[in-house]
């Protein structure tokens, strides 16, 4: 994966969120804070009002926007003007961002058993009724490696689709 000079890292919730910010924190990226755009995670899934908010301060160089989402169908449309100063690198948590906690807590088959969806069983069958919540996840994978096993099982596990950058493409 190659990244312009200037990255956005975009996420399309909160439980993403704080997982990009334990990884950027620990500076476990293939980027750092000081490369991207606000210095932050953004939090905003349409290419029309990413546009409107951030790309109408005149770049000269290339951005690569990294967005976090768990669809592959999701499209992040750009005006033709930005169109060619704009790289954007889907990352994918297919089917739900939960399932590094599933994993994390070994609970894989279960929850494959259970056929509901990951955020469903994690409050459900786990008994983590925050587990979308920014704070609840960023406690959850207070320790960093944790995360980062979590997110090379899910890597190991999961069928990646040929072309498609999972987590595990974005650490160092």
């Amino acid at each position: 994966m190659e990244l312009a000079k200037y990255k956005a890292c975009i996420c399309e919730g909160a439980a993403e969120n704080a997982i990009m910010d334990i990884l950027l924190d620990h500076e476990f990226l293939i980027f750092d804070r000081k490369e991207m755009l606000e210095e932050e995670v953004i939090r905003c899934r349409e290419g029309r009002k990413f546009e409107e908010k951030y790309l109408r301060k005149g770049f000269r160089d290339k951005i690569s926007v990294v967005r976090i989402l768990d669809s592959r169908h999701e499209n992040f449309k750009l005006s033709k003007a930005y169109a060619g100063k704009v790289d954007v690198i889907n990352v994918v948590t297919a089917p739900e961002i939960e399932m590094l906690i599933i994993f994390n807590e070994d609970k894989y088959k279960d929850f494959k058993k259970s056929g509901k969806k990951p955020s469903v069983y994690c409050k459900e069958d786990l008994k983590m009724s925050e587990v979308k919540s920014y704070d609840y996840v960023k406690k959850y994978f207070s320790d960093p490696l944790v995360l980062v096993a979590a997110i090379k099982k899910y890597h190991e596990i999961s069928k990646v689709p040929k072309g498609e950058y999972t987590l595990l493409d974005l650490l160092r």
